[in-house]
């Protein structure tokens, strides 16, 4: 890991165009590098409506080269309002020219552990790799109860080593049924960004950054072997941190 980074916002409102600074940054850092393709994970909640209304504004934007997956996603249709891909679709992939067949979604007509294995041949197949592959940049969010993807605390699947793809039947926030990343595929991207924003999350993201009692809640295992770590969060999530914190000014570019 190159060193952890906490960034404050005065707002959830002043995050979103840093953070899509930061997501432009790595794509033309990894499109200059001839490596062919930008790939980003996408996580739900917040960052949905975050994106969809920030990328869309961005002057002159191609997302031709960009290959998507989700850092998880939960076994239901598509047209169902808890389908992550289902709210990317109609909030965002409508406004961008990303190429359908570039947004890696999985099947969900099929059963939750053979979809999980189906969308980790599908990562294998789109990164062109039979090893972990690696996403160039994983957008993540932190449940109230410090879980990240479809990854629970006190869960077994916190310990799973060799997958890259994981299915979970007894989720403890419904739907139960879900596909997740691993923690060994999150920790092998290029770069990770945490979004945590609001003063429910104060308690939870000072035990995740700077320790307690007890065993470490799973967004505190999110540690990139060889990547970049951001944390972005606002104002009322950070009121409890005592550690040391970036506040940039507005317009700012990490």
């Amino acid at each position: 890991m190159t060193g952890r980074r906490v960034v404050v916002f005065s707002s959830a409102t002043e995050l979103g165009p840093v953070l899509v600074n930061l997501v432009m940054s790595r794509a033309n850092k990894a499109l200059s590098s001839g490596a062919g393709c930008f790939s980003l994970g996408l996580s739900g909640g917040s960052l949905v409506s975050i994106l969809s209304k920030e990328l869309p504004q961005v002057p002159n934007l191609d997302c031709s080269q960009w290959l998507v997956g989700f850092c998880d996603e939960r076994l239901v249709s598509f047209d169902n309002p808890e389908s992550t891909y289902g709210l990317y679709k109609n909030q965002l992939f409508s406004k961008i020219n990303i190429p359908e067949d570039q947004v890696l979604a999985i099947n969900p007509s099929l059963p939750v552990s053979e979809c999980a294995e189906d969308y980790a041949c599908k990562l294998s197949k789109a990164f062109k790799t039979e090893q972990m592959p690696v996403f160039d940049m994983l957008l993540l969010g932190m449940g109230p109860d410090g879980h990240t993807c479809s990854l629970f605390p006190d869960h077994p699947l916190l310990q799973e080593k060799q997958k890259t793809v994981a299915p979970i039947t007894d989720s403890p926030k419904p739907p139960p049924q879900r596909v997740t990343l691993t923690l060994p595929m999150v920790n092998a991207a290029r770069c990770v960004v945490f979004v945590s924003t609001g003063g429910s999350k104060a308690s939870v993201l000072k035990q995740v950054l700077e320790g307690g009692e007890g065993p470490l809640l799973p967004a505190a295992l999110v540690k990139p072997t060889q990547g970049e770590l951001f944390w972005l969060v606002d104002e009322p999530a950070a009121v409890s941190l005592s550690l040391e914190v970036e506040r940039p000014g507005p317009g700012a570019k990490l």
